[in-house]
């Protein structure tokens, strides 16, 4: 389908919604990116939703429409900075804001309306990917390596690229072979939450309360035994499994708050480098997005576990790496308007191919 495309992307850090336009095209192009963020009241109504309680399909119906009207507040920002009407765009690719991921149950939960969406922006809707790939058996995720493949790919270099949001995922790009992705880890996710427990800020701007700490060995040696560490891919990973509550149930308790943040680093950093070790062997260029990417003391301590790969930023092949998945939910909604699959099955383990995502017309 021909026109501009907005992506819509609120990760798991829920720090705030990315938006931006993007020309699809033969060669996908990133025209602008808005940014906003949460309202504490929003933040802490999706944090709750995460754990069972009390009037939860109230309380996440009421959250769904509140991002609605957030994600539509973003799409009017975006067009009016970057001088466009709504009229030029085919459609919204809106990933949604997951607060349950359950893939061996059958499921996944990312909560948006889409309709209100629809109605609200005056422009089609696509939302809801991952469901149709855990469908076909799935995991549901990741589903940015299909866009990765399609836009970083170099035919002859082997890269990986290293989203680092909440959670941290990872696609090989041989020059040779078959694109592989899976999630590794835990990415901002911890560090945010603990950063928030006892600093009360949202996260650790350029990993800088980390860098005044001290890593602790034995604590990571601990975090590192976690049983998602040695699955093999296809997998993925969300707050069911990385959680403040499974993190605090490892301390002994007389760690210094700063330690622990910056021990939460050095796990982010271990987890991706080990992964990128054992399955990305070839790759020499190593690019992280997400906003992840901008953590300094995570990006030195990557650098130096990976000492023969260059460790740099999407930014050098053309997308800034805050906008990258809000790109790939663009570039997936013009995959599905146009009938084509998203979601590549040596990622995710589905069945096959599968044009995802459900439309809610203008």
């Amino acid at each position: 389908m021909p026109g501009l495309y907005i992506g819509l992307m609120s990760g798991t850090s829920m720090d705030g919604i990315d938006a931006v336009l993007l020309d699809p095209g033969n060669t996908p192009s990133l025209l602008h990116h808005s940014h906003q963020p949460f309202s504490p009241q929003l933040r802490t109504a999706l944090l709750a939703l995460n754990d069972p309680g009390n009037d939860e399909l109230h309380r996440a119906a009421l959250a769904a429409n509140a991002l609605a009207l957030g994600y539509a507040t973003v799409v009017r920002t975006l067009l009016t900075q970057a001088h466009v009407t709504a009229e030029r765009v085919t459609a919204i690719g809106c990933h949604g804001q997951t607060v349950r991921h359950r893939p061996e149950s059958g499921y996944t939960l990312q909560l948006v309306n889409g309709a209100l969406l629809a109605e609200l922006a005056g422009i089609c809707v696509v939302c809801d990917f991952r469901s149709r790939d855990i469908a076909a058996g799935g995991e549901g995720a990741p589903l940015v390596p299909a866009f990765h493949r399609a836009v970083f790919a170099h035919p002859q270099q082997s890269r990986a690229v290293v989203n680092i949001g909440g959670i941290a995922n990872i696609t090989s790009l041989p020059a040779r072979g078959e694109v592989i992705g899976f999630d590794c880890g835990p990415g901002n996710m911890l560090m945010d939450g603990w950063i928030m427990a006892h600093q009360n800020v949202a996260y650790d701007a350029g990993g800088a309360w980390a860098a005044q700490g001290v890593a602790l060995p034995e604590l990571l040696e601990r975090l590192l035994t976690h049983e998602f560490f040695e699955r093999a891919p296809p997998k993925s990973t969300g707050r069911d499994l990385f959680n403040l509550k499974n993190l605090e149930a490892v301390l002994a308790g007389n760690e210094r708050p700063v330690d622990v943040q910056a021990t939460l680093c050095d796990l982010t950093a271990t987890a991706i480098a080990r992964a990128l070790d054992a399955h990305c062997a070839d790759a020499r260029e190593v690019y992280l997005c997400g906003g992840g990417a901008r953590n300094d003391r995570l990006r030195k301590r990557l650098a130096a576990l990976l000492p023969v790969r260059r460790v740099t930023l999407t930014d050098e092949l053309g997308i800034a790496a805050e906008s990258v998945e809000a790109a790939a939910f663009a570039w997936l909604a013009h995959r599905t308007l146009s009938g084509e699959p998203g979601n590549l099955p040596v990622v995710t383990g589905a069945r096959g191919p599968r044009v995802l995502g459900a439309i809610y017309p203008a």
